[in-house]
């Protein structure tokens, strides 16, 4: 009677507490995962501030070639700073200068190279995450089996739940970027052709304020994204401690 009584509180104790080598593994999730968490619960932060930069700048010009007029000679001296197309006070923040008998400011063309690596890197950032969440998700879901976790599923669902809406975001993000590359594609930045449009239709401002818009809906998500990921910290604290609570049981 003894030996089947111990069978059988053995059984019951396997059901309820997770074997070693998966509470091992869980372990090990919950420190990495954490500690990789808190980098992009701030990264996020640092790349809206930059895209909200440069949106500045394309707003900045737009305001500028909304209301100057072009109609005064340009100066003959090359390299010269062009009187009418740089914004006022943007030359210092950000380095645009639109000079005489030049073309795109070199300014501009890294701007554009840095949203497209901007865009690329969401893109990457947010496909993996996808699926490593759709990995985490089937994992979480067998722990369903030991009933020494069941209060915590919530807690470990939720943490999933949020970094697939950072991923979500982060493909989002992409597409925004990608489009505003697009826009700016429209827009010949050589001094000559900007005085030719602006002399005209005056399209560049136009699509230099979509532009500016995109950027800062951007911005907008990434900020979201980090604040998805910053409220998982206290979820993962939670649910390591259970997990080192089992282990030194």
């Amino acid at each position: 009677m003894g030996a089947v009584q111990s069978v059988d509180m053995a059984e019951n104790e396997a059901q309820l507490r997770p074997p070693e080598s998966l509470l091992q593994l869980i372990d090990n999730l919950a420190r990495f995962h954490r500690e990789h968490e808190e980098y992009y619960s701030q990264a996020p932060l640092r790349q809206a501030s930059e895209l909200q930069a440069r949106s500045r700048v394309l707003k900045a010009l737009a305001d500028r070639w909304s209301v100057v007029g072009v109609g005064e000679q340009a100066s003959a001296v090359g390299f010269a700073g062009t009187e009418d197309l740089n914004a006022p006070g943007l030359v210092a923040e950000s380095g645009v200068l639109f000079m005489e008998g030049e073309g795109e400011p070199a300014e501009l063309q890294r701007l554009k190279r840095e949203v497209r690596q901007a865009a690329d890197d969401a893109e990457q950032s947010g496909a993996w995450l996808a699926e490593a969440m759709g990995q985490a998700w089937e994992i979480a879901g067998s722990l369903a089996a030991y009933s020494a976790l069941a209060d915590l599923l919530g807690e470990r669902h939720r943490i999933i739940a949020n970094d697939w809406q950072s991923a979500a975001l982060q493909s989002l993000i992409a597409r925004l970027l990608r489009r505003v590359l697009d826009l700016l594609a429209k827009v010949d930045f050589a001094p000559a052709a900007l005085r030719a449009d602006l002399g005209g239709e005056r399209k560049a401002p136009a699509y230099l304020y979509s532009a500016s818009e995109l950027l800062d809906r951007a911005a907008d998500l990434m900020a979201e994204s980090a604040m998805l990921v910053h409220d998982n910290e206290r979820r993962w604290r939670i649910f390591r401690a259970r997990v080192r609570e089992l282990q030194s049981a």
